[in-house]
């Protein structure tokens, strides 16, 4: 009889630990690792911004029960000398969805726009200063219990976290790295 309740909680243990993970990923790079050209930003006058701004793909799978809509933020915690940069800070993404094909997040399509540091809605991609080593983009999938229409556009990154407190069932990762040199 011990042994068998014994095996019955085992059983039972396994199986709960067995849950599927939240993850994020991209067919367009590996997570921490360099990302292609043609996703770092491209900005007329500026000679860090060197590329064609297309945004990667994304997908993500087995998001958290409960879950009615995502966000997702691109931040890059050492851009502007240490103090950050948001290259995209989108939300009400409805919860049937489980990925952007590539260039989409550029587009504006899909989800609605918070303001990056730039002052757009939309992606913004990389543009490290030359000579300052590569950066490191982190892409974060945040899995909310809110409706995917209950937050208004032009949230900055720090608004819309500020929204979520207290609605969020959690949170997938991927980083991908660029430099200039």
């Amino acid at each position: 009889m011990k042994k068998s309740l014994l095996a019955a909680l085992l059983l039972t243990v396994a199986s709960a630990s067995a849950a599927p993970v939240f993850t994020l990923s991209s067919p367009d790079f590996n997570d921490n690792a360099l990302m292609a050209k043609k996703f770092a930003g491209a900005a007329k006058g500026n000679a860090s911004c060197t590329g064609e701004n297309i945004s990667p793909a994304l997908s993500w799978n087995n998001p958290p029960e409960g879950t009615k809509s995502f966000a997702l933020v691109v931040t890059d915690p050492v851009g502007a000398k240490g103090l950050g940069v948001d290259h995209l800070v989108a939300y009400n993404i409805p919860f049937q969805r489980t990925s952007f094909a590539q260039g989409e997040l550029t587009s504006g399509k899909g989800y609605t726009g918070g303001k990056n540091s730039p002052g757009t809605l939309r992606y913004h991609g990389p543009c490290p200063p030359v000579g300052s080593g590569e950066h490191h983009y982190n892409f974060t999938l945040i899995a909310t219990d809110l409706p995917a229409n209950g937050l208004e556009q032009g949230l900055t990154r720090e608004a819309l976290f500020g929204r979520l407190k207290g609605h969020t069932l959690g949170a997938a990762g991927l980083i991908g790295r660029f430099g200039n040199g």
